[in-house]
């Protein structure tokens, strides 16, 4: 064959976005960056622009580096390993362990022939690992080292299928049968499941049983604020479909453009927009390797340079109370000009920038998501131009409904809904149009898994699932959020009170870094978390002596914030909480376990 011949066989096999648009589909949905909604379409499709692009490495870790066309060959490997081992669509494979390359090659290379992956997030228990990998009825496991233990019990009365997440080996059965624990599993033989060259007869199995659109791809078990965990089943479609439509509106990404993962992947937040619409864009993902502390975050912003950044409200506002608040609160010089608007706003772009500086200094989108963010900071970036957008959805809507563009959103709400998407708003209040968020889309999940129950409390007879909270949309269709449904706190008169609103007010007191507003006795208490540290340094005291004036001063921060709320919201009492709240994987505060409603006796039968 001439040269000529092969660049114009080469030049037909690349799925250029111009060739992708041109494409025509019947359910009237548009593609931008795949050729279908399919984790095998997602690898396809950008390898075939982006082969020798690193795709995947990572921070620190030399030769980690994943390219574009090895994780096409890894993928194909690992689907005609389980086609030949037996494993038919449907089939349900475990996935557990922190964010690395291998965890998406073994998410890949599961879903691309048809079975489901299962995440589990690495925070979940032992307990809660084994009733996820039973309920499942999961076939296989994929775990890292760190994790193995957890997901041992497990594995003893099921070795059939065991690999080990580090380097993607498969642990033979009667190894696997013989394994004890984590030391032994970490130096176990196996077999390395990406090492092969697909043969004709190969290439031909995996091609039979390629998934399809409407497949089942994850089956994601949430953690939620409540304490009940449900299996979530997402389709290929739900989750390709939700980061491609996302792929020009909020960001303009190119390939090569650097991203620092530092979310559980196996949460569907950071999977859905933090990996595959950066894959579909042919990004550069760098994973982080270790929790986000300062010590390590920092010099890893610094070398990456990252162009996008997803991440939960804590972060940031950790940040912001950390290093700019201080700033703010103790400057008496920059105090007096805090109080003109038009010098504010200049002290907090210079602030901005050095922040942006403080991210790499190429940030272009810093999306947060996954809880609320408070409403002082987020006032504080506005003002600052710092280049951050709040999303909004839920696991079940793979993640998102709604965001809002950098820059261009009005502080409090979170922005338009996403193309193709329905909300409307159910019960609305006359008063104040606060309803609960209905959402029809291609995102919406099948359903929950074998919860049928559920199943019928969470869709309207119409198809809308409901969120369980609570919106707003304004004139100009900008979705804000109001809280929960079930957290929403009914009012002796019966007035509708969300403990969220006050939160917000409590937060935005000095020196507090959260809050979380209970009803008790007929009234409302909160539990008020202090920095001690700065407390006691501003008020020059010992740590213990600090804890007796920090009792004091929330009785002040008491009186303050009652003054801004309406008498059916104010606070009958306060508490120091000198534990950090206990949260889920996406960092939200798990309410239920400091109800106060079932006991009002003893405020230590309610500590976790």
């Amino acid at each position: 064959m001439s040269k000529k011949a092969k660049k114009k066989i080469d030049k037909a096999n690349i799925w250029t976005l111009k060739r992708i648009k041109q494409l025509k589909r019947d359910d009237g949905l548009k593609m931008k960056s795949v050729t279908g909604y399919t984790m095998e379409s997602v690898v396809e499709s950008t390898a075939s622009r982006n082969a020798s692009r690193i795709a995947l490495r990572v921070y620190g870790e030399e030769d980690s580096e994943i390219t574009y066309g090895q994780l096409k060959a890894m993928k194909d490997a690992i689907g005609v390993f389980l086609l030949e081992h037996g494993f038919v669509r449907g089939d349900r494979i475990a996935v557990m362990g922190e964010s690395c390359p291998t965890w998406l090659i073994a998410y890949f290379g599961i879903t691309s022939v048809g079975c489901v992956a299962v995440p589990i997030l690495p925070d979940f228990s032992t307990k809660e690992a084994c009733q996820i990998l039973e309920h499942s009825k999961a076939k296989g496991v994929v775990v890292n080292t760190k994790h193995f233990e957890k997901v041992l019990p497990f594995v003893q009365q099921h070795p059939s299928f065991l690999v080990r997440l580090e380097d993607l080996f498969h642990i033979p059965e009667p190894i696997c049968k013989e394994l004890t624990d984590k030391t032994q599993f970490s130096s176990a033989p196996g077999r390395d499941l990406t090492r092969r060259k697909l043969d004709k007869k190969a290439q031909q199995l995996r091609a039979s049983s390629l998934a399809n659109e409407d497949d089942l791809a994850s089956l994601i078990y949430t953690s939620g604020t409540t304490g009940n965990s449900k299996g979530v089943m997402l389709t290929h479609k739900n989750l390709v479909w939700n980061a491609d439509i996302s792929t020009d509106v909020y960001v303009h990404l190119k390939p090569g453009d650097r991203v620092l993962s530092i979310l559980p992947i196996s949460h569907v937040y950071e999977f859905t927009t933090g990996q595959i619409l950066e894959l579909l864009c042919g990004c550069e993902i760098v994973y982080l390797g270790k929790a986000p502390a300062p010590s390590v975050l920092l010099p890893a912003l610094k070398e990456v340079r990252p162009r996008i950044v997803m991440t939960v409200p804590l972060l940031i506002e950790k940040v912001y109370r950390a290093s700019v608040l201080p700033v703010l609160r103790d400057n008496e010089h920059l105090k007096r000009w805090l109080k003109f608007p038009l010098t504010r706003r200049f002290i907090y772009r210079t602030i901005g920038r050095k922040l942006k500086v403080t991210f790499g200094g190429k940030l272009k989108f810093f999306g947060i998501g996954g809880a609320p963010l408070d409403r002082e900071v987020e006032q504080f970036l506005a003002t600052a131009n710092f280049p951050y957008s709040i999303g909004y959805g839920l696991t079940e809507t793979s993640p998102l409904i709604a965001g809002g563009l950098p820059n261009r959103h009005v502080v409090g709400t979170i922005g338009k809904i996403v193309e193709h998407v329905q909300v409307r708003l159910e019960d609305q209040d006359p008063t104040t149009g606060v309803g609960e968020i209905l959402v029809k889309g291609p995102n919406v999940m099948l359903g929950y898994y074998d919860n049928p129950d559920l199943n019928a409390a969470a869709f309207t007879e119409d198809g809308f699932f409901r969120t369980g909270d609570l919106g707003h949309l304004d004139k100009q269709g900008r979705l804000s959020i109001k809280g929960r449904t079930k957290t929403m706190i009914l009012g002796s008169g019966g007035e509708n009170i969300y403990p969220e609103l006050i939160e917000a007010v409590i937060n935005n007191q000095s020196f507090v870094t959260e809050s979380l507003v209970v009803p008790e006795s007929g009234g409302l208490i909160a539990l008020i978390k202090i920095d001690l540290d700065s407390f006691a340094q501003k008020m020059a005291l010992n740590v213990n002596d600090a804890k007796i004036e920090a009792t004091k001063y929330i009785a002040k921060i008491r009186e303050d914030v009652n003054k801004e709320l309406s008498a059916f919201s104010r606070l009958s009492s306060v508490e120091l909480q000198e534990e950090p709240f206990q949260r889920t994987p996406t960092q939200k505060i798990k309410r239920f376990l400091y109800s106060r409603l079932k006991d009002d006796h003893s405020k230590e039968q309610h500590k976790p």
